[in-house]
């Protein structure tokens, strides 16, 4: 595979602060590299340079010639009134008609949209997040660039696009705190963080392949580490007793161990790290019963989004809520906080029930007042278990620094405003936990502090998260609204993933009308007979042709084959023939489809 792009050297500040320094890597053709790092570490400036939209203080970005480069923001943004169609043509329109109708056909086939004329702009989060990867993909990237994609979009999201860059020809970075995304994905993990003396650490393989490489490395880190203290502590007992720098000999030693010295320093200041301090308190309730869902329904118009729903809650209980966007989960949140009421049933809580709630929207933050204000309201300190802190160590335990204390909330990150929120959350003693998508924009060292300290909450918890790592780890019951009032019960995420498989294929078995004798199927009427016959076979043959692609991408990992030359340049092009069939088949669904709509 052939090189595409090089990193060289690459510098970037903002003000006094460098975001990092001097870091160089390759990208190749068929890369799917997973981007990661602590908040502010400068990911996200990073592929902004890649991309040609931030410029670096120095080095360079070398592309090779003619390579296409696509990136997706973080926040989607269309203009007001352009419709899907409308934004995708917008990407190629120096094509002419009928390469730019495939083009089209194609990307609408493989990214889902069926109402082509609606606006860019009203779309949900999720359906806004596919359409800007459709605009990216449209032009045919050879290095698509992706912020954070699954922020915005749900399960069913996430799980199409696993699909989509795992099929890929073209060589993905993607930054992404989702540890399952990144462990289906990757085929390598780059880590950005000044801890390295290289400003970054790269293996190979996939994201738990990554840490064990990871965990070799700083073991190694920390012997060099012990090696040079006992190393310097020699060092210094002799530049202690004075010699003179005479001799060649003498001098080259006190040189010497002045750059031992140095390299000691250096390493014990990128081995500092510093990790949010999350600690939810408690309230030690021992009320067994603390929420009660009887036989719950709710509906918004004539859309039920669930029905008779079910459920207790007690201390020591995490229940994980899954269902695509739309289905209601927040909704339910809503309807325990008492904003909404029950269409039918009852919702049962324990008496002077505390329940502290983290939305989505983070709306409870004010954006234009200083972080001291957001974090300490109505003086310079707050009160945490019984424990006056001053704002300025309270602050500290949430990773900011006191410089930015004065900013206001409106210029923190996203994963800074979590934080903030988080550190309101937790000077609030609670009985249920109800949390609507914490994780969003938290990067994995946080996540991981997160994920203890729900482990150790002794109160309940509600979670709705599409982090499917946190749902494991930390739900010990997972429920699952599928958005058409249906709901069942589950001891894990992947018995709802299965669930969902086998309602599809029930539907797709139900779904298909009933016909007349010698009449047409209904909705075929736009196809030719020798269509209609293709049509009904379209998806099968997709999903065969993906399985033979799949089979053929993994002889490529096969070191009996990729230490062959041979017989690897044959594999390789088995596997793009595999790939352009995949590509053919979804361009002619496509243009079957639209010949239906």
């Amino acid at each position: 595979m052939g090189l595409l792009l090089t990193i060289q050297e690459l510098s970037k500040s903002f003000g006094a602060e460098p975001l990092f320094q001097d870091i160089s890597f390759t990208v190749s053709d068929g890369d799917r590299i997973g981007l990661i790092g602590p908040n502010g570490a400068g990911k996200s400036t990073l592929l902004g340079i890649i991309a040609g939209r931030i410029s670096p203080d120095d080095g360079e970005v070398i592309a090779r010639k003619m390579a296409r480069i696509s990136y997706v923001a973080q926040e989607s943004v269309f203009e007001e009134s352009a419709t899907v169609s409308e934004v995708l043509a917008s990407q190629i329109q120096n094509l002419d008609e009928p390469e730019r109708l495939a083009r089209m056909a194609e990307t609408l086939g493989r990214v889902g949209f069926e109402d082509v004329n609606a606006e860019a702009a009203s779309l949900s989060g999720g359906w806004r997040k596919r359409l800007a990867i459709a605009a990216a993909l449209i032009v045919k990237p050879d290095l698509l660039l992706l912020d954070e994609p699954t922020n915005h979009l749900d399960l069913e999201g996430i799980l199409w696009l696993e699909k989509l860059l795992g099929g890929a020809r073209f060589a993905t970075i993607v930054i992404s705190h989702d540890r399952y995304f990144l462990e289906n994905i990757a085929s390598q993990v780059i880590e950005l963080d000044r801890a390295y003396s290289a400003g970054l650490f790269r293996a190979e393989g996939s994201y738990s392949v990554f840490l064990d490489r990871k965990d070799e490395y700083m073991r190694a880190q920390s012997q060099r580490k012990d090696a040079l203290d006992n190393r310097v502590r020699t060092e210094i007992e002799w530049l202690r007793r004075g010699p003179k720098a005479r001799s060649t000999k003498a001098k080259a030693r006190i040189d010497r161990a002045n750059e031992l010295i140095g390299e000691l320093a250096d390493l014990k200041s990128r081995a500092r790290t510093s990790e949010a301090g999350i600690d939810f308190t408690a309230s030690g309730r021992q009320t067994k019963r603390l929420i009660e869902m009887d036989r719950v329904s709710y509906s918004i118009g004539d859309r039920t989004l669930f029905r008779d729903l079910s459920f207790t809650l007690g201390p020591g209980q995490r229940l994980g809520l899954v269902g695509p966007n739309g289905s209601g989960k927040t909704t339910l949140l809503r309807l325990l906080m008492g904003e909404l009421q029950p269409e039918s049933g009852e919702i049962r809580k324990a008496n002077a029930l505390r329940m502290v709630y983290f939305d989505q929207n983070r709306v409870q933050l004010e954006m234009d007042v200083p972080l001291r204000r957001a974090l300490a309201a109505d003086g310079d300190s707050v009160i945490y278990q019984e424990r006056e802190i001053h704002v300025a160590s309270w602050a500290s335990r949430f990773l900011f620094k006191k410089e930015q204390l004065d900013q206001p909330v409106s210029r923190l990150s996203g994963g800074e405003r979590a934080r903030v929120l988080i550190a309101n959350l937790m000077l609030q003693q609670a009985d249920v936990l109800l949390l609507d998508e914490p994780t969003n924009d938290l990067d994995i060292p946080t996540l991981e502090i997160l994920e203890e300290s729900l482990l150790e909450f002794t109160g309940a918890l509600l979670l709705v998260t599409h982090d499917r790592h946190l749902l494991d780890k930390v739900s010990t019951l997972v429920v699952g609204l599928d958005g058409q009032g249906g709901a069942e019960r589950f001891a894990e995420y992947a018995q709802w993933e299965d669930w969902q498989i086998a309602r599809r294929s029930q539907s797709k078995v139900s779904s298909k009308p009933a016909r007349e004798k010698g009449s047409p199927e209904a909705g075929k009427k736009k196809l030719s007979y020798k269509d209609a016959r293709e049509w009904e076979t379209m998806e099968t043959r997709i999903m065969e042709s993906e399985h033979r692609l799949h089979q053929k991408q993994a002889l490529l990992e096969d070191p009996a084959v990729n230490t062959d030359g041979p017989r690897l340049k044959q594999a390789f092009e088995e596997m793009q023939a595999a790939q352009e069939e995949v590509d053919t088949l979804y361009a002619r669904w496509g243009e079957l489809g639209a010949k239906l709509a």
